[in-house]
C-alpha cells in the first residue's frame, strides 16, 4: 500500500503555466450533484463557488470539493471577508483556489497574501491536519511547498479605489492571479451595467496587460462568445457561464414552448379554451 500522500495537482495551473486558457464555471447551486454534473459534463477546467453573494456554509463548500475532485476539476472558492480563517478553511478542505472580493489597496492585497500562502512568502497559519495535508499524512515541508505550489489566490479588483495601486498589487509576490470584476466596477465609477464605458474598457486591458508585465494570471467573467477577444486582450482565465444562467434558459425555454402550444386552446367538458 502507497504511503507517497501529495496534494492532488492543480488542473488550472498546469494548464496557465502550460500557456493555455483555463476555462470555469460559476456554482450559484449548492447541490453537489449540480457540482458532479458540471465537472463530468461541461469539460470545464474549474468551478468556481460562492460565499460572498450565495447563502453557502463551510458544509456545502466541502461536499462541492469532493464532488469536483472526484473528475479532477478544480473549486475556486470566493471567500467572504472576514477574519483570516474565512479564507484558509477552503484551502484546508482542498479548494485548489480562493478568491478574495473587493482588494481595495496595496496594503490590503499585501496582508491578503500574507494570510494565504505559507514561508518563506508569508505566515499563512499552519495545521496539516485536514484534507489538503492528508489528514498529517503530509510531512510539514512538503505541505507548505506544495500548497504554495498549486494552490492559488486571485484577488478581486472591482472597485476603482485600488486603481492607483494596480501596478503594484499585481507586481506583489505571491499573487497568483488578478481577476477583473466589471459588474461591481461599473457601479463604483457610477456607471452601472454600462459594460462599453470608457474607464471600464480601459481597467480591463489595464489588468490584463500589468499581468502580462509582471508574470501573473489574469482571469475575469465572460462567455463562449467573447471567450476568443479576452484571450486575445491577455486573459488566460475565463468564467464562461453559470449554473443559474443555464437552468433558467432551460426554464423559459418551457415557458415559451408552454405559451406557444396552449394559444391553440382545448376542448373539454366544461368547453373549449380556444380564442
Amino acid at each position: 500500500m502507497s504511503t507517497n500522500f501529495n496534494m492532488r495537482p492543480s488542473r488550472v495551473l498546469r494548464k496557465l503555466r502550460a500557456g493555455e486558457t483555463a476555462i470555469a464555471l460559476k456554482l450559484n447551486l449548492a447541490d453537489p450533484r449540480i457540482t458532479e454534473m458540471a465537472a463530468r459534463i461541461s469539460g470545464v477546467d474549474c468551478l468556481w463557488t460562492d460565499m460572498e453573494h450565495v447563502p453557502n456554509d463551510f458544509a456545502v463548500i466541502e461536499r462541492q470539493i469532493w464532488a469536483a475532485k472526484a473528475y479532477d476539476v478544480d473549486v475556486l472558492v470566493r471567500v467572504a471577508r472576514g477574519s483570516y480563517s474565512d479564507m484558509i478553511r477552503p484551502l484546508e478542505m482542498d479548494a485548489t483556489g480562493i478568491m478574495i472580493p473587493h482588494v481595495m489597496s496595496l496594503a490590503d492585497a499585501k496582508q491578503i497574501i500574507h494570510q494565504t500562502k505559507f514561508y518563506p512568502i508569508g505566515r499563512r497559519p499552519l495545521d496539516g491536519g485536514n484534507a489538503d495535508g492528508a489528514f498529517c499524512n503530509l510531512e510539514l515541508d512538503a505541505y507548505m511547498a506544495q500548497a504554495n505550489e498549486q494552490r492559488f489566490n486571485v484577488l478581486q479588483i472591482e472597485d476603482p479605489e485600488p486603481l492607483a495601486d494596480l501596478e503594484e498589487i499585481i507586481a506583489l509576490p505571491g499573487l497568483d492571479m488578478i481577476f477583473f470584476g466589471p459588474g461591481d466596477f461599473s457601479q463604483g465609477i457610477g456607471a452601472p451595467g454600462k459594460w462599453d464605458h470608457p474607464l471600464l474598457v480601459e481597467t480591463r486591458q489595464s489588468v490584463a496587460r500589468l499581468a502580462q508585465k509582471h508574470g501573473k494570471y489574469a482571469g475575469t467573467v465572460g462567455s463562449t462568445s467573447n471567450l476568443a477577444d479576452l484571450t486575445a486582450m491577455g486573459y488566460n482565465f475565463v468564467s464562461v457561464g453559470a449554473d443559474v444562467v443555464g437552468f433558467g434558459q432551460y426554464l423559459s425555454g418551457i415557458a415559451s414552448s408552454l405559451n406557444r402550444s396552449s394559444g391553440a386552446g382545448t376542448e373539454s367538458v366544461y368547453g373549449s379554451t380556444k380564442s
